[in-house]
């Protein structure tokens, strides 16, 4: 691959490593509430446990295969590997060290203590002793190893512990145990009360077995003992061709998923030599792959404390997401939207109404049909309950169910159930390609006539996900646009090919073709010297020809701004290639999701578009996704006054370099008051809170 090449573009996994360092930096911010920090720091576990599980596995993959070759960017697998492993136990380090030097003090002075074994008192001690024989030692299994007890296979993320023993009457392989932890177990439990000093104190499990050790291996000298935690490869392959029933072939499948090649060690820092060397040996992995921390090696599973402690002074305000001010609690949202679209903005404006307006579909005796797209819901969702209601009422209820959706098959294959039981039509979408689309659709029989009314969303249908992930909505009854997702639902259905759609754009292909020729015409309106813009905003930007037509627009003269949350394979600010495009991330309280594109298109004529999908080859090639256009002006306007609120941010945004660095934005006018986005539209939807 040529060097002019490699200069394009940059790597993908690489660029994901970054949007993972920018969440660390949350939790190293002191400005960020001290809890929220602890939650930062969980969620940077959680991503960097993903990132091994689905892209270095993958990279590993690449590496390992004869025909391993170098990617789109000009950077090899193997290259590949190395930077990350270098930036990655660089980050993880930093991880530990917030949490010892930082959080874990700081959490004191609020009496919440995490006590090690040399901090308890006779009595904890006591009391702990008994915790471990009631409620530990009845699930655990202890292996001590030999031939005839061999190392057992662990499972992706589970906790173990490595037990190091002297027995003089056995040599040293033999004188090793396994204690894996079982998931049922908390990874920390909470002290009683009456034997606290701090309000809240707390004890993690694995000291609790490592100080009833010997209570298992009572026959022999306990040397030490030593958290560690494996992750595997967690890509499902399924073969769709070979398939006859997606469903049963899944259920199959998802076990295997605990049984993956291992990827990555995660350590106790004071494990010894002859221990770590087993470990390598077992698992077949080099020090790359291997992490040593000074702390839990499962440290995600502290995300829940923060709901624990009522200490709200260290957490973010609690808001009440609004609503549009033509919806209220008695409202007939069919009427409400066949008066004009209503755009929602979460989490600053409440789910309520999308939820609402299924609900009363659900027993409304006008309603002949609902169709809706579920990718990721949640468990317990009202709004599975609101679809299995409407088909129980004996209305036409279809549910295009992804059943390949990441981490949430096991959930989407409950949903499936539960909705077949209850009587609705459930499909799984295109055979060889994820429905991604986020799609509602209610018909209504309105006197003489029927009249379709749609939800089209830039974030799945999980109420959860609604307060911490910003997305649009849009509710409407355009005839157009409602007739659009009628094709689009029927061609998920019959499997038939993309429709002809009047106003909606559709992947595969038809989204891409979409925003290259719009903004091809940028460049063309800007090489005439006519107004030229774009405004883009989405989670992830790596498609080698939006990237390439971004440039070509560039070098006409067309002004872009790039708001890219994670993955960005495009170098901006290069002089002859990106000189007029910036590209900015931000990351807050917040997850930033909304997929919207505007293209000024000679000022007076400005589109704006919410898509689901982002601006990456999987999303725009084999996908099912949407895109519409807002054709209420006073919505446009709405959605570009937030997007520039985006652009002035330099709390939370970060500057990306051409050589894919980032760095923090600074202050637009010196000594002003911090620009922080998400404060500002919490403040405007909200109000004071």
């Amino acid at each position: 691959m040529s060097d002019q090449h490699q200069s394009l573009f940059l790597h993908a996994e690489l660029s994901l490593l970054a949007f993972n360092e920018r969440v660390l930096s949350m939790a190293l911010n002191p400005t960020t509430p001290l809890l929220e920090r602890l939650k930062f720091l969980c969620i940077f576990s959680a991503n960097m446990d993903e990132f091994f599980e689905i892209r270095v596995s993958g990279l590993k993959a690449k590496a390992d295969s004869v025909v391993s070759g170098e990617s789109f960017d000009g950077l090899s697998p193997q290259l590949a590997l190395e930077q990350i492993s270098i930036r990655a136990h660089d980050m993880v380090k930093r991880q530990y060290e917030v949490l010892n030097d930082k959080v874990s003090p700081e959490l004191v002075d609020y009496g919440i203590r995490f006590l090690k074994r040399e901090e308890w008192n006779e009595d904890q001690s006591k009391w702990l002793k008994s915790y471990f024989k009631r409620e530990v030692l009845p699930i655990l299994t202890p292996i001590r190893l030999d031939p005839a007890h061999p190392f057992p296979l662990t499972i992706n993320k589970g906790l173990g512990i490595m037990v190091d023993l002297h027995d003089p009457n056995r040599d040293d392989k033999h004188n090793i145990a396994v204690v894996p932890a079982p998931r049922a177990l908390p990874r920390f439990i909470r002290l009683p009360d009456d034997l606290c000093e701090a309000e809240y104190e707390y004890v993690f499990l694995s000291s609790i077995i490592h100080a009833n050790i010997k209570r298992l291996f009572s026959n022999v000298k306990v040397l030490g003992c030593y958290q560690f935690r494996i992750t595997r490869n967690s890509d499902l392959y399924v073969d769709l061709e070979e398939v006859e029933d997606l469903a049963r072939t899944l259920e199959g499948e998802l076990p295997s998923r605990l049984y993956g090649e291992a990827i990555r060690l995660e350590v106790s820092e004071d494990c010894p030599k002859r221990i770590l060397e087993f470990l390598k040996h077992r698992f077949q992995m080099d020090d790359s792959y291997i992490y040593h921390v000074n702390g839990p090696v499962n440290l995600n599973r502290l995300i829940g404390l923060p709901d624990m402690v009522n200490r709200p002074q260290i957490k973010y305000p609690v808001f009440n997401p609004s609503t549009p001010d033509n919806i209220g609690l008695q409202n007939n949202l069919f009427e409400v939207i066949t008066n004009g679209d209503v755009l929602l903005h979460h989490p600053f404006q409440s789910f309520a109404p999308v939820v609402d307006l299924l609900r009363q579909a659900a027993v409304d005796p006008g309603v002949l049909v609902i169709k809706q797209t579920l990718y990721r819901t949640g468990s317990n969702s009202v709004m599975v309950e609101h679809l299995a209601s409407a088909a129980r009422a004996g209305k036409e209820v279809t549910v295009i169910i992804e059943l390949m959706a990441r981490f949430d098959e096991q959930n989407n294959l409950s949903t499936a159930q539960k909705l077949q039981t209850a009587g609705a039509h459930v499909v799984y979408g295109m055979v060889g390609k994820k429905t991604h689309a986020k799609m509602l659709m209610i018909v209504r029989r309105e006197g003489s006539r029927l009249r379709r009314y749609v939800h089209l969303g830039t974030g799945n249908y999980h109420q959860a996900n609604t307060r911490v992930y910003t997305d649009y909505g849009l509710l409407t009854s355009n005839k157009e646009i409602t007739q659009d997702v009628h094709e689009i639902f029927m061609q998920l259905t019959t499997q038939g090919p993309n429709p002809v759609l009047k106003r909606l754009f559709q992947s595969p292909f038809g989204i891409s073709d979409m925003f290259i020729e719009k903004t091809q015409r940028e460049a063309g309106n800007a090489a005439l010297g006519k107004p030229a813009y774009i405004l883009a905003k989405v989670n992830g930007l790596s498609s080698p020809a939006i990237i390439n037509a971004l440039y070509a627009a560039s070098n006409a003269g067309v002004k872009i701004d790039l708001i890219v949350r994670g993955i960005c394979c495009l170098r901006p600010g290069l002089e002859g290639l990106s000189s007029n495009i910036r590209v900015r991330s931000v990351v807050g309280r917040f997850l930033e999701h909304a997929r919207v594109f505007y293209f000024e298109n000679n000022d007076a004529m400005s589109e704006i578009f919410l898509s689901s999908a982002d601006l990456m080859p999987r999303n725009l090639r084999n996908r099912i996704e949407q895109c519409t256009p807002i054709l209420d002006e006073a919505i446009k306007h709405t959605i570009l006054s937030n997007l520039k609120t985006y652009l002035k941010d330099d709390s939370n945004a970060w500057l990306m370099q051409a050589d894919g660095q980032y760095v923090p934005a600074l202050p637009c006018k010196k000594g002003g008051d911090p620009v922080n986005a998400q404060q500002i539209l919490l403040t405007k939807y909200c109000g004071e809170y």
